[in-house]
């Protein structure tokens, strides 16, 4: 199911992408897509990530494969495009959410820097929305040493 944008001006707007990098720009907010080249390339690799890859009614298998790659990807970052918030952030999180919730408590240790990065994007001001608080358990409660 493709979304689209039926707008008052012109044609309509078809993808996930393309409707949001659109709405970015209606808000003013082109630095979600990115400031450099660079930046930019990498959101919109992570935006592509997110419909090939997330989109998809994933088996178990690609659900994991996808939790490793983004793990081993946010090893050393904040954020999908490094230290920056932007929409591959914003748009992996809700394509993400249903996973994370189902995730048990030994799961989503599993994928630690997967989980940090969901749990600050879940909170960061606007983005949940409507969607469920997802429980991340910050501390231990039994240790190996006794």
């Amino acid at each position: 199911q493709v979304p689209v944008l039926q707008t008052n001006s012109g044609p309509g707007l078809t993808g996930l992408v393309t409707i949001a990098a659109h709405l970015v720009r209606r808000a003013r907010k082109e630095q979600l897509l990115g400031s450099t080249a660079e930046e930019k390339a990498v959101v919109q690799q992570w935006l592509e990530y997110r419909v090939t890859r997330v989109n998809g009614g994933a088996s178990k298998e690609d659900t994991r494969t996808i939790l490793k790659e983004l793990n081993m990807h946010l090893e050393d970052k904040v954020y999908l495009a490094g230290n920056i918030f932007t929409l591959a952030d914003i748009l992996m999180y809700y394509g993400l959410h249903h996973i994370m919730v189902d995730l048990t408590v030994q799961e989503k240790e599993q994928y630690l820097n997967v989980s940090r990065w969901f749990n600050h994007i879940q909170h960061y001001p606007g983005v949940r929305q409507h969607l469920s608080n997802v429980v991340f358990i910050k501390n231990r409660l039994y240790t190996n040493a006794h």
